[in-house]
């Protein structure tokens, strides 16, 4: 348990205490966001605020991994795993895509910095990559990082889809959250505050996961995962750096996290999912993640069918405060929305284990 504290204090410390440097080195190489002429209009005070926080959250939770490990020396079967390191491989992969897309809009001062088409493309070779190797690497049970099941709660067996069909449908999840965690992040501290939230979900369900293991004692409500306590200290250390960036990225922000962060937070919550079996729960812990994005493809859709629109505008907090709510109103019900998404999640956890033990 100490471990896990100090991955989530280090990732704390090190992205509340960086992230003003980061301010600072950012504007005086004029690193400032672009804002789209099509936004809301109380958007555009924020063009020219420093951009690329991201790179401060990456940062932060790579180190609180690896830091907290050194609470673990000499402890056996406690060292850095290969479900770590695939995590942060993961993480950092999708923040350097999103680094290129933020880096790109800079220097042509647009809105707008990857083509779809090259950004698609930077998420397709890290999701196949994380993809195809977390079906290796087996441990002492034969366990590997990812099954090839759909999974809820634990691996659902009737929906076996072999390796080909995982690695597609964990290249669409990974996608799929990365972008809806992109779109998310359009107001201040709004996708920090709500990731935050989902990584302190994951902090408990992958502890309780190390507490009922398989390979420590298969008794009944154990859990078939491997490295669990690593899982652990990544959401942890992750949690803790959302925490310490959202301390400046809240309104008014000094900083923004950019593609950078949302990107690689996106993906991250998709990796744990994938890695702790619960990849059809993230939908209900990331609830307001995929809201937002079913708001764009609804928009999107019927626009194109009958050149109408749905809301007044897309991605659903755009909606809202084009109907009067002021930004910080939209920001803080969005954040007890996820709130209560996550604290639902973690009942229907709880509630899965309770059905069978039978307690």
């Amino acid at each position: 348990m100490k471990s896990v504290l100090v991955a989530a204090a280090i990732g704390l410390l090190i992205s509340i205490l960086a992230t003003p440097l980061a301010v600072r080195a950012f504007r005086r190489r004029g690193f400032g966001q672009e804002i789209r002429d099509d936004g809301p209009e109380s958007h555009l005070s924020k063009k020219g605020t420093p951009t690329m926080g991201g790179t401060v959250i990456v940062g932060a939770t790579v180190a609180g991994y690896l830091l907290a490990h050194l609470f673990l020396i000499g402890q056996p079967g406690r060292g850095v795993t290969a479900t770590g390191l695939l995590l942060l491989f993961l993480m950092v992969g999708l923040g350097t895509v999103g680094f290129l897309d933020d880096y790109l809009k800079i220097r042509h001062r647009r809105s707008l910095g990857l083509n779809k088409t090259a950004k698609l493309v930077g998420q397709l070779v890290v999701g196949l990559t994380f993809a195809v190797l977390a079906l290796n690497f087996p441990d002492e049970a034969g366990v590997t990082p990812a099954s090839e099941f759909v999974s809820y709660v634990r691996d659902i067996e009737p929906l076996f889809v072999s390796a080909v069909g995982f690695v597609v449908l964990a290249y669409l999840f990974i996608a799929g959250f990365s972008n809806a965690v992109n779109l998310t992040d359009g107001l201040d501290g709004l996708a920090a505050g709500c990731s935050a939230m989902v990584f302190g979900a994951y902090v408990v369900m992958s502890f309780w996961q190390f507490t009922h293991d398989c390979a420590a004692s298969a008794v009944d409500g154990c859990y078939q995962v491997r490295d669990p306590l690593d899982v652990t200290l990544v959401a942890a250390a992750a949690m803790g750096a959302c925490l310490g960036f959202l301390w400046w990225n809240t309104s008014p922000a000094r900083i923004f996290m950019g593609d950078t962060g949302s990107l690689a937070l996106g993906g991250l919550m998709a990796g744990i999912a994938i890695v702790t079996r619960t990849e059809l729960l993230l939908v209900v812990l990331g609830g307001l993640f995929v809201a937002v994005t079913l708001s764009v493809v609804i928009q999107v859709a019927f626009f194109r069918a009958t050149r109408r629109r749905v809301f007044r505008m897309a991605p659903l907090h755009h909606h809202f405060e084009l109907a009067g709510w002021a930004e910080n109103t939209v920001i803080v019900r969005f954040w007890l929305v996820t709130g209560m998404a996550v604290a639902f999640g973690l009942g229907l956890f709880y509630a899965d284990w309770l059905s069978i033990t039978g307690l």
